[in-house]
């Protein structure tokens, strides 16, 4: 759905109501004259009026005199005058493809309602581009937001769902359902930009976690300040890879093959343990033998209070709302999902196809 087609739209349908508002003025301006200045009946009025502005070549339905022709005459010239213009407009419609665009922005605006628990990345430049190719590849449900024509065009020919608008702005993010959607990434190529989406939309939604892209270290430190979830900085987190794949290219190979899933075999997955849901709340990780029952390997736990337990032990226990991180197969993810529970906050995605 995009603010900019609508408006478009909504101009090209005022235009065709006008032409037909004009059109029935123009109706009952000769239905009247003939009515009350000639003193017909009303059904020979209203005939007159349709057989003339039909242009049909019918005769006259009663004798006009000079008076009556000169009228009919002006009712002529401004039937055609007004069918013309709704001519013209409906052709421009379909020559625009006024309806067929019409039905697929409704479809949009459906689809845009039913969203919940969406993910929504403001900017479709090469880093939106990206994250959006991740986000289809994992299947998670988003929305794009952007205000460039191209870039809308292009996001549109790649089939995601997209709205032209300004990021920054409470509105377009309430368009785009910012009170039900789990996570924004402000990709935007301004920071200042990115911190005004980021505090708009916590603003709008307290609960969303909000990502967001960052140019400078400074702009990233007021990104933290604005209520930043996660700040990624391209050039000072490649900076950091590159450097990291210089000194340990084994290590930085296998975690990117991982991450990226490059690597066919190993998987990572994130679980939210939810008292009352997940059995193995309050077992020590010993005692759940997650590990015997489903072969994943759990590497690290993040506790609610944000401390990461990397490498736990089999003392270690799992405690309410903790975050588990895990690397396995297809398979074993599949199974340690299964062995958690049903969970409702994140459910285990299909790992994507190579």
């Amino acid at each position: 759905m995009y603010s900019s087609l609508e408006q478009k739209y909504q101009r090209i349908q005022k235009e065709l109501m006008a032409g037909v508002v004009a059109l029935v003025g123009v109706l009952l301006i000769g239905t009247f004259w003939y009515r009350f200045v000639e003193g017909w009946s009303w059904e020979d009025a209203a005939y007159m009026t349709v057989i003339t502005l039909a242009t049909v070549g019918y005769g006259e339905t009663h004798p006009l005199g000079d008076r009556g022709r000169l009228f009919t005459i002006a009712l002529i010239l401004m039937g055609v005058i007004t069918i013309g213009y709704i001519v013209n407009r409906f052709t421009e419609a379909v020559i625009e493809g006024y309806f067929q665009e019409r039905i697929r922005l409704q479809q949009v605006r459906r689809t845009m309602e039913s969203l919940s628990g969406h993910y929504i990345i403001c900017g479709f430049s090469r880093t939106g581009r990206q994250i959006a190719m991740e986000f289809q590849a994992e299947g998670v449900s988003f929305v794009i937001i952007d205000s460039d024509f191209e870039s809308v065009r292009k996001a549109q020919e790649m089939g995601y769902t997209i709205y032209q608008g300004d990021a920054t702005l409470d509105e377009t993010l309430l368009r785009v359902g910012i009170e039900k959607a789990a996570c924004i990434v402000a990709a935007l190529p301004s920071d200042a930009e990115n911190l005004y989406t980021v505090l708009s939309a916590k603003y709008l939604n307290p609960g969303i976690r909000a990502i967001a892209r960052a140019s400078t270290e400074e702009a990233l430190q007021k990104l933290q300040r604005g209520g930043a979830d996660a700040v990624i900085s391209p050039y000072i987190t490649g900076g950091k890879r590159m450097a990291a794949a210089a000194l340990r290219p084994q290590v930085m190979d296998f975690v990117d093959g991982i991450i990226s899933g490059t690597d066919r075999q190993l998987y990572m997955e994130e679980y939210l343990l939810e008292p009352g849901v997940c059995p193995v709340v309050g077992q020590t990780l010993g005692q759940a033998k997650l590990r015997v029952q489903t072969g994943a390997l759990i590497l690290a736990i993040r506790r609610t209070d944000g401390n990461l337990i990397g490498g736990p032990t089999a003392d270690t226990v799992f405690m309410p709302g903790d975050v588990v991180i895990a690397m396995g197969t297809a398979e074993q993810l599949r199974a340690l999902n299964q062995l958690l529970g049903p969970i409702s906050s994140k459910k285990l995605r299909r790992p994507k196809k190579m």
